[in-house]
């Protein structure tokens, strides 16, 4: 059986990918850091000091690794999508089927419902978010790359 249609992640570059994960690893050190100065603290100053250098180090490490290890995936996810669609990738066409105003964020964005066709892959349907472009209109074509594979897709 086929799995369903995944938009590949945004595109990341090395050097966009290194800096990512160097501020998700930055993300992740400050509660390690609080958690030693709680434990090496020496003397204790006092009990208050103590205390709140371990519940802050246990909360910074529980978030800020958190955040971090999701960051890291998510950075590695997209270099996996981009070197598999540039490896087994072919060319497609995506039709837009149906144009909706999306409100999530700040910024005014589109869903769109899309017929995604092209050589050695069945066609199939896919949604996609996009900035407001007055170009998105119903029956508009787009380029594609899809790894027939898996239906992993990239609108470029």
């Amino acid at each position: 059986m086929t799995s369903a249609p995944r938009e590949a992640e945004a595109r990341v570059g090395p050097v966009g990918a290194l800096l990512s994960r160097l501020l998700f690893l930055a993300i992740c050190l400050p509660g390690p850091v609080l958690l030693v100065a709680a434990v090496t603290l020496d003397p204790p100053r006092s009990s208050t000091d103590f205390w709140g250098l371990l519940v802050g180090g246990v909360l910074a490490t529980a978030i800020g690794v958190g955040f971090g290890v999701f960051g890291w995936r998510v950075v590695g996810r997209s270099r996996r999508d981009s070197r598999q669609l540039a490896a087994t990738g072919v060319a497609a066409t995506a039709e837009i089927l149906a144009v909706a105003n999306h409100l999530a964020g700040e910024n005014p964005e589109l869903e769109l419902r899309l017929r995604i066709s092209g050589p050695g892959f069945a066609t199939f349907e896919a949604d996609t978010i996009r900035a407001t472009d007055p170009a998105l209109v119903p029956g508009a074509a787009l380029a594609a790359v899809v790894d027939p594979a898996d239906r992993l897709f990239a609108i470029i």
